[in-house]
């Protein structure tokens, strides 16, 4: 007990000190993670650890970020993205499986069944950190970004028939014909459970956790909802993410969906970090010395030839600029985590064999290496083949602009909605507490369930893009966390603060808050005006 002790106390150590280091010369936490399960792997002698139990933990990461995904697209939105999922991300997977599959079994010299599970963990990207960098350089919603989303959602679907095709190879009883029938009918649950009563469900639970107005059990809430789809979904032969990703999609259209995104991230960034160290742990010295060669030439050729493959099939379409397939054929060049767990499925089935394996895992560990490098680096990369300007346009999902952010909906709050819809300027409201939220709904004002102090919060109701926000919140505790947040996020906002006080005045005389309305300043400056109108009268 005191090793393990040790080994996880290490491991946080050293995550955090690559992670300061890396952080300050602008490489993603995402190398540091991976790093710091390598050496951890090698200081303990942990090449013989059964990582079962890690590797499961670290996989909610993953089902944490598709969860969230899921809240960004209704199904509504996915429709209106059938082509970017359902045409760019078919001809993906499709050409790439069959490139691959074909290249190893008449190149590589590899049996048939490796050969095609090969190429088709091949056609697979990483979800997590492909999606964790377009987050974080914003490019989510660029042309480049929406291709890729829309990829990496069919790929995680594609994941189905994959693990399909694995039970099919190693099935002596079972037909092809009775394996897909019993597939599709699973299908058919899993999306009437989470769809038909999921929804309907969430919403009426979620409504009277909310009225206790405890964070905790909000919190604790979530977590049940997103580990219960994904156990439903993981009970009928799907993947745990891609449940969390349909339960998200029925959370999308709900009052809850700000809220629940802004509370859940920072728990999804540690378990994702988790499932980095993961794979850090699985690159194994040995093999790596002893293929090093081999495991480099695989590493530049799949990452040239997915990338020429994606490339390729996207400009095949009148509409795709060749910039813009040139950057999502780039970011889309690695080989993801999924296909890792689709190896250790196939190992442990004894369709490949374990120095296939383990050159396979390496060379996929060290593309994802890549891959962060290569996004932050995307427009750059992209200039040395094309020269003209960068003139993709980013698509604002929440069409916010030069309008008024009000933060809080109590009296205050209701009497500047009021008057600023009088006067015809546009605005959008943040509130924590469902009963205003409720009341605010009732008179179809512009208002979304959320804390107002993430920065996810921020970027939704775009404040960058506002022309004033207005804080109007009574709690001074909470006074003093809004206009923290709001000033870390972007200096040049225009904050404007209700204060009860000059003590309240004090406490962010620190910040950079360009209005200060003090109430009791105010309101003495009015009785005196009264007053004097009095004494003239």
């Amino acid at each position: 007990m005191e090793d393990f002790f040790l080994i996880i106390l290490s491991t946080i150590l050293l995550a955090t000190i690559f992670n300061i280091f890396l952080k300050m010369i602008d490489i993603p936490t995402i190398i540091g993670y991976i790093f710091s399960g390598f050496i951890i792997t090698q200081i303990f002698d942990l090449h013989d650890i059964d990582n079962n139990l890690l590797s499961h933990i670290g996989e909610f990461g993953i089902v944490f970020l598709m969860f969230t995904i899921g809240l960004e697209f209704s199904i509504k939105h996915l429709i209106r993205m059938k082509k970017e999922v359902f045409v760019y991300g078919f001809l993906q997977v499709f050409l790439t499986a069959n490139v691959f599959g074909a290249f190893a079994h008449m190149i590589l010299g590899l049996e048939l069944k490796t050969s095609i599970i090969l190429g088709a963990a091949g056609a697979l990207s990483s979800t997590a950190i492909v999606l964790k960098m377009l987050n974080e350089n914003g490019d989510i919603n660029s042309g480049y970004g929406k291709k890729s989303l829309g990829i990496l959602l069919f790929q995680d679907l594609a994941v189905i028939p994959i693990l399909l095709m694995i039970s099919i190879f190693t099935s002596e009883d079972a037909s092809i014909g009775s394996l897909l029938v019993q597939t599709v009918i699973d299908a058919a649950i899993v999306l009437f459970i989470l769809f038909v009563v999921g929804k309907y469900f969430i919403d009426k639970f979620l409504t009277l956790v909310t009225s206790v107005d405890s964070e905790e059990i909000f919190l604790i809430s979530v977590l049940f909802i997103v580990i219960s789809a994904s156990f439903i979904a993981h009970v009928f032969g799907f993947s745990y993410s891609l449940g969390a990703f349909i339960a998200g999609m029925t959370i999308a259209e709900t009052k809850f969906k700000y809220r629940i995104e802004a509370d859940l991230i920072p728990f999804r960034d540690i378990l994702l970090g988790i499932f980095f160290v993961t794979v850090g742990m699985a690159i194994n010295l040995s093999t790596v010395s002893e293929h090093i060669g081999t495991i480099l030439l695989l590493l530049v050729g799949f990452m040239t030839l997915k990338a020429i493959i994606i490339y390729m099939s996207l400009v095949s379409f009148k509409n795709v600029q060749k910039r813009t397939a040139l950057k999502t054929a780039f970011s889309l060049s690695q080989v993801g985590e999924f296909a890792l767990a689709i190896l250790s499925l196939a190992n442990f089935n004894n369709l490949i064999d374990d120095t296939v394996n383990q050159v396979m895992i390496v060379t996929i560990v060290l593309s994802m290496i890549l891959t962060p490098f290569i996004i932050k680096n995307i427009r750059f990369l992209a200039d040395i083949f094309f020269k003209e300007p960068d003139i993709e346009i980013k698509i604002d999902s929440s069409g916010y602009e030069n309008h008024v952010v009000i933060f809080g909906y109590g009296a205050l709050g209701q009497k500047i909605a009021k008057k600023l819809k009088e006067m015809g300027i546009f605005y959008v409201i943040v509130e924590h507490s469902i009963e205003l939220v409720n009341l605010a709904q009732k008179e179809d004002e512009p208002i979304i369930l959320a804390n107002a102090a993430q920065k996810s919060t921020l970027e939704a109701v775009q404040v960058r893009k506002s022309a004033a926000v207005i804080v109007a919140i009574e709690n001074e505790n909470k006074i003093r966390l809004m206009c923290e947040a709001l000033t870390d996020f972007q200096d040049h906002i225009n904050i404007v603060v209700k204060v009860a006080n000059k003590d309240q005045e004090d406490m962010i005389a620190d910040l950079k808050v360009n209005h200060v309305v003090n109430e009791s300043r105010e309101m003495a400056d009015i009785l005196i005006e009264q007053i004097l109108t009095c004494k003239l009268n």
